[in-house]
């Protein structure tokens, strides 16, 4: 046994191979509904009982030894079930790919595209169901719905377990980008309230992005998004003070960032782009991430470059996520009073940046009263600590 370096790291050993276990189970069992049941079981006794007695020196085979006695413990009718567990028996882990077989299982194209996310991001990546639906911005119930269909089809179509073949691969590539990335946005900015960001889900979100820019080295919207990963991760080191506290990207120390990184980055960047030139969605989010960390200050970013990148998005993939961001670049491109005009009609009055940065926006113009109340709205809305603390220091100044 050895002792936990601290509880993100043992929650990142505890994913790391429970996304294996769900893997091999997946495989040995064929149904997506029985394997989490088992690692769900297997993952929430590893976390009570690890930080007490430590991490086994064998974490794989404890995990799958805690889920197979589970599932033989539990009484079930159904008698292939039954002879299926009784037949499983302990075996060395599988290939480093198998999470990205089991990524493009659930993203098989008889599923719906927002299935096959939910599916993956539960599944495969582990989030909670809460956690998926503020993603999503839905209800719980309804990606608690969708995640049982999803594995029901599964199930009753008999979708193997396996990464498809290299002509298949196009048609479920867009479900495993998406996954990875919102996989990497709950990492970089958690939607729960336990931590204000989780640096072991941005790691899995590179090392997935990275296995498959390995499997298609020739499609430019991987590297895109392998890209947009490794520059937002070269400034981590800025984004949180010693106290765990939210710093801005107008008051982050730029000599932090690993610059090394973001050339690197934007070379992937530009190489897939020029080889290809087929513009995409994750392409575009790189291009926007490497102007802001091209920029020798805040002052110096070229807003209106910017703009005319989210403008190109939005003839893309249009959403009012990528609207709200392009009115933030319009404030500083423009004017704040534009910038607010950009704020009207937009369907997300449940979302706290909506409001935060109309708060933001108001203040800039003097109206104070009513950005308090925007801020107060904010808060409101959003679990993450490091953004309730922001909101709530924002509020103290009157």
């Amino acid at each position: 046994m050895t002792e936990p370096d601290s509880e993100q790291a043992l929650a990142r050993v505890v994913r790391d191979h429970a996304g294996r276990l769900a893997a091999s189970l997946v495989s040995l069992l064929g149904d997506f509904s029985a394997a989490e049941d088992l690692v769900q079981d297997a993952v929430e006794t590893a976390l009570r009982r690890w930080p007490v007695e430590g991490v086994p020196d064998r974490p794989d085979a404890w995990l799958f030894t805690v889920a197979r006695r589970r599932g033989l413990d539990v009484m079930r009718r159904e008698t292939n079930y039954r002879a299926k567990l009784a037949q499983l028996t302990w075996v060395e882990p599988a290939r480093k790919d198998d999470r990205l077989r089991l990524i493009f299982t659930c993203c098989h194209p008889a599923l719906s595209r927002e299935a096959r996310v939910a599916l993956t991001l539960r599944v495969v990546c582990g989030l909670s169901t809460a956690q998926i639906a503020a993603a999503f911005l839905l209800p719980e119930t309804t990606v608690a719905q969708r995640l049982t269909r999803a594995k029901r089809k599964i199930t009753e179509a008999g979708i193997p377990y396996r990464v498809p073949d290299a002509d298949d691969l196009p048609e479920r590539l867009d479900g495993a980008l998406a996954v990875i990335y919102l996989l990497f946005n709950e990492g970089y900015l958690s939607s729960g309230g336990a931590r204000a960001h989780a640096r072991d889900l941005v790691d899995d979100a590179e090392w997935l992005a990275s296995l498959l820019a390995g499997l298609m080295p020739d499609e430019p919207e991987v590297a895109g998004l392998l890209a947009l990963i490794r520059l937002h991760r070269a400034r981590g080191a800025a984004r949180f003070d010693d106290r765990e506290q939210l710093v801005l990207l107008a008051d982050q120390d730029r000599g932090l960032w690993d610059h090394e990184a973001i050339g690197a980055a934007t070379t992937l960047l530009v190489r897939a782009a020029r080889a290809h030139r087929r513009p995409g969605p994750y392409q575009l989010q790189a291009a926007i991430a490497a102007c802001h960390a091209e920029a020798a200050s805040f002052e110096s970013t070229d807003w209106v470059q910017i703009v005319v990148l989210y403008d190109m998005l939005l003839h893309l993939a249009p959403s009012p996520i990528t609207r709200l961001h392009r009115a933030i670049a319009v404030r500083y491109a423009v004017s704040p009073e534009a910038a607010l005009d950009e704020l009207k009609g937009l369907d997300l009055e449940n979302h706290a940046l909506l409001h935060a940065t109309r708060a933001d926006l108001l203040r800039a113009l003097g109206r104070d009263a009513e950005a308090r109340e925007c801020d107060e709205r904010a808060l409101a809305l959003t679990a993450n600590p490091a953004q309730q603390a922001l909101l709530e220091e924002r509020l103290s100044w009157n």
